[in-house]
C-alpha cells in the first residue's frame, strides 16, 4: 500500500463528531492492533509530543459494522516509513512529512485502502474532556493573574498581560474528563527571574479561592469560546479565544473546547505542594460539576 503524502484534515477544531472519510492507508501497529489512516477525520487524536488531552473514544463503521477505536494518535510519515505517537522521529510540520490521525481498531477487521467509512466521535467522552481542556486554560489565567503580586522582576506576559506563572513554570499538564492537572516547577531558575516563592505553602487555600472566584466571575459571564485556525490541516496552527471580561485572551492550543465559559458553571480549584528530588511541585486541580 501506497503511504500518504498529505497531512489529514481535521474537523474537530470545530466541534464536530461525525465525518464521512476515505481509507487512505491501512498498517499494522507494533501491539497487533491495525491504524487506519483516512483521508479526514472528526477524531482528536492524542499527541505524543504534548498528551495533554486524550484522544476521542468511539467508532468506524465500514460494511455496515461499527467497530470501536481503541486508540487514536498522531502519526506520519516521509513516503518511506509511518511512524506513530512517540515513535514519529521529528517535530509536527517537519518538511517532507505528512502528519495524519490514526485510529487503531482491533486486527482481523476487513478494511482497507480506498474505502468509504463513517468516523463518529463520542459526544459525551467529547464534552467532558472539552469542559477540562477549556477549565485548564481559563485557570491558567486565573492563576496567573492571582500570583502577579509574587514577581519581583520584568517577566513575560500571558494574553491578558499579566506575568505568566503557567507558561514558564509549566512542568506537565494532563485534561481529564471534567477538569485538569497542571504541575509546576517552583526551581532556582524561577526565582532568578523575579517569582518570589515565600508562603505559598501557607496560602495555598487562600491562591484556590481566588482562582475559584475568578473562574466563577467569567462562567456567569457566559464568556465565549472558539477554536481559531489557520487551515484544517492536522498541522495547521490553532487557537483558543475567549472573550472574557478583561479582554479577548488568545493561547495557542490544539485540543477541543466547549463555546462558552458557562460550561464551568461550579468549577473548582485545588492546590498542593510537594516535592520531586528536591524542587518544590506547585499542583493545581480543576474540576468541573459534571451533570451541569
Amino acid at each position: 500500500m501506497t503511504l500518504p503524502t498529505a497531512d489529514t484534515r481535521v474537523t474537530y477544531p470545530v466541534g464536530e463528531l461525525e465525518r464521512t472519510a476515505r481509507v487512505v492507508h491501512v498498517a499494522s501497529a507494533d501491539d497487533g492492533r491495525l491504524a487506519i489512516i483516512t483521508d479526514v477525520s472528526s477524531f482528536h487524536p492524542a499527541d505524543a509530543a504534548w498528551p495533554d488531552q486524550p484522544a476521542d473514544t468511539g467508532t468506524i463503521s465500514a460494511g455496515g459494522a461499527d467497530l470501536a477505536v481503541l486508540d487514536a494518535v498522531v502519526a506520519a510519515t516521509d513516503g518511506e516509513v509511518l511512524a506513530l505517537g512517540a515513535d514519529i522521529p521529528v517535530r509536527k510540520g517537519t518538511e517532507g512529512w505528512a502528519f495524519l490521525v490514526a485510529h487503531l481498531i482491533a486486527d482481523g477487521t476487513a478494511i482497507t485502502e480506498g474505502d468509504e467509512v463513517v468516523i463518529r466521535a463520542d459526544a459525551a467522552t467529547r464534552r467532558s474532556l472539552s469542559r477540562g481542556h477549556t477549565a485548564c486554560h481559563a485557570a491558567s489565567l486565573a492563576l496567573n493573574r492571582a500570583l502577579a503580586g509574587r514577581w519581583s522582576k520584568l517577566a513575560r506576559t500571558d494574553a491578558l498581560g499579566n506575568p505568566d506563572f503557567d507558561g514558564i513554570a509549566i512542568a506537565s499538564s494532563r485534561i481529564e474528563p471534567n477538569g485538569s492537572v497542571d504541575r509546576y516547577r517552583l526551581n532556582k531558575s524561577l526565582r532568578r527571574a523575579g517569582f518570589d516563592v515565600a508562603g505559598l505553602a501557607d496560602e495555598l487555600e487562600t491562591l484556590a479561592d481566588a482562582v475559584t472566584q475568578m473562574m466563577a466571575g467569567w462562567a456567569a459571564a457566559g464568556a465565549s469560546v472558539v477554536v481559531e485556525r489557520d487551515g484544517d490541516l492536522l498541522t495547521d496552527r490553532r487557537r483558543w479565544v475567549a472573550e472574557l471580561p478583561e479582554g479577548v485572551a488568545r493561547i495557542d492550543c490544539g485540543g477541543t473546547h466547549v463555546t462558552s465559559l458557562a460550561e464551568l458553571d461550579g468549577v473548582q480549584v485545588e492546590f498542593g505542594l510537594d516535592e520531586d528530588q528536591g524542587t518544590p511541585i506547585l499542583t493545581m486541580r480543576t474540576a468541573v460539576v459534571a451533570d451541569r
